[in-house]
């Protein structure tokens, strides 16, 4: 479960956009809706967020996670991970260990490929509210992968993403989502502070 729910999150919002056709008006509103949302998380200018995982009541975690292109940064309590598009660092603070991995290679988590998300492979639907949009997306027949249904809460003014409940296999996990900016992502924070865990073991995985 280590790396599970912040893959989780990254898998189901970095969705790849492309056009829609022979929609009704409800599933072109809530696709637009979608994107818009998609656009203020994961557009050039970059953005931070905070989220709360819970899977079934199992397991619960919280952290905040920042984004800009390929870019990514993440701290939890125990996991934080760093990549500035060249070099994927990830420290466990209890095992006291920092692993490098390739950005690009699908090692540097087990569990990255097995929640893949694309945004066509799914039906959307819109409950218009006075203050949130409900989005639901459902998955369409003959559709593979672990992602079945997704009802997304997304305040209705600022189109920020509230809330995430998914269904992956069999079992619910909700997603709270909070202190969303858009914008204002200095690209130095993607850096791997070193220093900051001198005398922690170094693992290089470059090769595997």
């Amino acid at each position: 479960m280590r790396f599970f729910r912040i893959f989780l999150l990254m898998s189901l919002l970095s969705v790849s956009l492309s056009a829609t056709a022979a929609l009704s008006a409800n599933e072109a509103q809530a696709r637009r809706i979608f994107d818009k949302t998609y656009s203020m998380v994961f557009g050039p200018q970059g953005c931070m967020l905070s989220y709360n995982v819970n899977i079934i009541g199992l397991y619960k975690t919280t952290g905040t996670i920042w984004y800009k292109g390929k870019k990514q940064k993440f701290i939890e309590k125990r996991y934080a991970s760093w990549c500035d598009g060249h070099s994927f660092y990830r420290v466990d603070t209890k095992k006291r260990t920092i692993e490098l991995h390739d950005p690009n290679s699908p090692n540097r988590d087990k569990y990255a490929s097995k929640f893949a998300f694309h945004a066509d492979n799914y039906t959307y639907h819109v409950k218009g509210r006075k203050q949130y949009y409900e989005i639901t997306l459902d998955a369409k027949d003959g559709v593979s992968g672990y992602i079945k249904h997704v009802k997304a809460l997304i305040d209705g003014r600022t189109y920020a993403p509230v809330s995430l409940k998914i269904k992956v296999a069999f079992f619910w996990t909700t997603i709270k989502i909070s202190n969303l900016r858009s914008g204002g992502i200095d690209d130095s924070m993607f850096s791997f502070p070193r220093q900051q865990f001198a005398g922690y073991e170094f693992i290089d995985k470059r090769a595997e």
